[in-house]
């Protein structure tokens, strides 16, 4: 049987290239569907009780741009309505360099979020949904994600959304055991409009998962991911510059919306 994006059984694994829910195994359909997040953007209150602000590691990472946001700081992370927009701003002075590899110039200030949740497949919880909706900017130099990372190790790691400086978003799984990267990358007609963007993550060896990547309700990949099971991951939110997408990035602010923001898991 296969699974909906809502964890309802819904037809057979021939569904998969038709934008269904991945193959589950047989103990799935018997497990009960729980929400982990859903409408935590709706104001302030909800969205502390639920994120944190910058990197989880802090305020640095492998761009050139430093995160600054607080409870008191909402210059570069805020909401409008229930939407969360993170924004880029070109700086003109002289703020050394990242702490990050590869240590680039900071020329920038910007937003990143993390949630306080992690997700973390395992016996009790085998299957797992990550996904939102969002406008991503592409032009050079900007380098918006919604990506999950490993908590006490790196890798593993999944990217369900990331631009790198053009109009194509790279589904990216680090294949962790193996080493290397898998990659599915999809042309998207005007990513600054709103998409959805989800990653289906199933456990399929006491090990190993398989992560199904869809692009507004359509499955477009299927990526393994080796030691993932038991290895609790971030969800982040963030706004990079520069780096892997280009340098000269814009000297206008940039600003990336994020809404619908959901996290499911089947307990077992």
């Amino acid at each position: 049987m296969a699974l909906s994006r809502r964890g309802f059984l819904v037809g057979s694994g021939a569904g998969l290239g038709l934008g269904l829910g991945p193959v589950a195994s047989a103990r799935t359909g018997a497990a009960a569907w729980e929400t982990v997040i859903s409408g935590s953007f709706a104001n302030y209150g909800t969205f502390e009780s639920v994120w944190n602000y910058r990197y989880p590691w802090g305020s640095d990472h492998n761009g050139s741009a430093r995160m600054y946001a607080s409870a008191s700081d909402h210059n570069h992370v805020y909401l409008e309505g229930s939407t969360l927009v993170l924004k880029a701003t070109r700086i003109t002075w002289d703020e050394g360099t990242s702490s990050a590899d590869p240590h680039l110039p900071i020329r920038y200030h910007s937003g990143a979020v993390h949630a306080k949740q992690h997700v973390l497949v395992s016996d009790q919880f085998p299957n797992w949904e990550v996904r939102g909706e969002f406008q991503a900017p592409s032009a050079r130099g900007t380098w918006p994600a919604f990506w999950l990372t490993g908590v006490n190790s790196w890798p593993p790691e999944s990217d369900i959304l990331e631009y790198k400086g053009d109009a194509r978003n790279w589904f990216n799984t680090y294949r962790n055991a193996s080493g290397g990267w898998s990659n599915t990358i999809r042309p998207v007609s005007n990513p600054g409009s709103w998409h959805e963007y989800r990653a289906w993550i199933a456990k399929v060896s006491p090990t190993d998962v398989d992560i199904h990547y869809y692009l507004d309700g359509t499955w477009v990949g299927q990526h393994r991911g080796a030691a993932f099971v038991g290895k609790p991951l971030w969800v982040v939110i963030n706004l990079q510059m520069e780096g892997s997408s280009g340098g000269s990035g814009p000297t206008s602010d940039t600003l990336y919306r994020a809404r619908n923001l959901y996290v499911g898991r089947t307990r077992s």
